[in-house]
């Protein structure tokens, strides 16, 4: 199955940066995805390969992949990662560009108390 050349350049962009970003467990990469339709954020410790937090808009009829959704699960994911005594991240956009949704998630968990 042939590529589109938009999907091959988010790939490499994603490899990009997947070799310069890694996450512990004092640390964790803090991992974001956009779907057309939903949003996935995820905390990872890739020293062990083990998902520390996972917060989605799947289970939600009301969150979808948008600016208001972002929002709040920024501050959802910086909240949940208090009660785990997170504080500090490493962020991972997937490749995205900073702007529209990725950057509205990452002003609110930076919002909630999370620092990147």
């Amino acid at each position: 199955m042939k590529l589109s050349k938009k999907l091959s350049l988010l790939r490499k962009r994603r490899w990009r940066i997947r070799k310069k970003i890694n996450g512990t467990a004092e640390r964790p990469r803090l991992a974001l995805h956009f779907s057309n339709k939903n949003i996935i954020a995820q905390c990872i410790d890739d020293t062990k390969g083990f998902t520390l937090l996972h917060v989605s808009s799947l289970k939600s009829k009301e969150l979808k992949a948008n600016i208001n959704s972002a929002k709040s699960l920024g501050l959802s994911v910086a909240g949940k990662a208090k009660d785990l005594g997170i504080k500090t991240v490493v962020f991972d956009r997937s490749g995205r560009l900073y702007h529209g949704g990725v950057k509205s998630f990452a002003d609110a968990a930076r919002e909630g108390g999370l620092q990147f």
